[in-house]
């Protein structure tokens, strides 16, 4: 990448105000930290919703529990470690936990619309990122809601995000829709790639031992994947669904 496009990408980023939306405490770290850091440190605002957290069973040796609160306690690490401008947890009683899809989809239109302390109306964001629609019912009731509330609107009545993207997941490669998640724009974070897998390993509770697909040694291998293919040690990758000028 030649030092002009360089300046040029880093002046868009350093303009954004971007909203990351996350189905779960961790669905951001995987997705876009990298992105996050960047823009950060190129004086952009961040801000994080993250929609469900919630006492959750693991499959592992011990069948063990992990707590609602131990998962807003690392996604609040996580903040301070990102120094991101603001975030909010929508639900977080364990019924309502991967359970999103039981929800009527207006009442979480309305949490990402209006409801939460980082709502569209409340933050007025520049750039949201979506997860990309994966097996997780959580993920896709997330998606259909936060697509809905980023809708085409006069900007001077509600909120009108420029940009929409969809954020690339870990999970992906289980899903019958996998082929259509081409990635169309990425964001270079090589100088950002210690600082994605710091804050995922604050998700202490979530991680797994390599080679599982949710280990950092994973993530790793995936952001310097999607580095190659656009010939840069590491990279974040999303699907635009809207970019307007």
């Amino acid at each position: 990448m030649s030092t002009l496009n360089t300046s040029i990408s880093d002046e868009f980023l350093a303009a954004q105000r971007l909203l990351v939306i996350s189905p779960h405490a961790d669905d951001e770290s995987f997705g876009c930290a990298g992105t996050m850091a960047k823009i950060k440190k190129l004086g952009g605002e961040v801000y994080v919703l993250v929609m469900s957290v919630g006492d959750l069973k693991r499959y592992d040796s011990g069948n063990s529990v992990v707590s609602g609160s131990t998962r807003a306690e690392e996604f609040k690490a996580v903040a301070e470690f990102l120094d991101i401008d603001g975030y909010d947890i929508a639900f977080t009683d364990s019924h309502s936990h991967l359970r999103l899809d039981a929800m009527p989809q207006r009442d979480l239109i309305e949490v990402i619309e209006r409801k939460s302390s980082v709502s569209l109306d409340k933050i007025n964001p520049t750039m949201v990122a979506l997860p990309a629609i994966s097996y997780n019912q959580d993920h896709m009731a997330t998606f259909k809601a936060g697509f809905t509330a980023c809708r085409p609107h006069d900007p001077a009545v509600k909120s009108f995000p420029n940009i929409v993207l969809s954020y690339d997941n870990q999970t992906l490669f289980w899903n019958v829709d996998y082929d259509k998640y081409h990635p169309n724009l990425y964001v270079d974070i090589t100088e950002f790639l210690d600082i994605k897998l710091k804050a995922l390993s604050l998700h202490a509770s979530q991680l797994r031992h390599s080679p599982h697909h949710c280990s950092i040694e994973n993530m790793e291998i995936l952001a310097r994947s999607r580095g190659h293919e656009i010939s840069v040690s590491a990279a974040e990758a999303f699907v635009c669904h809207r970019f307007t000028l």
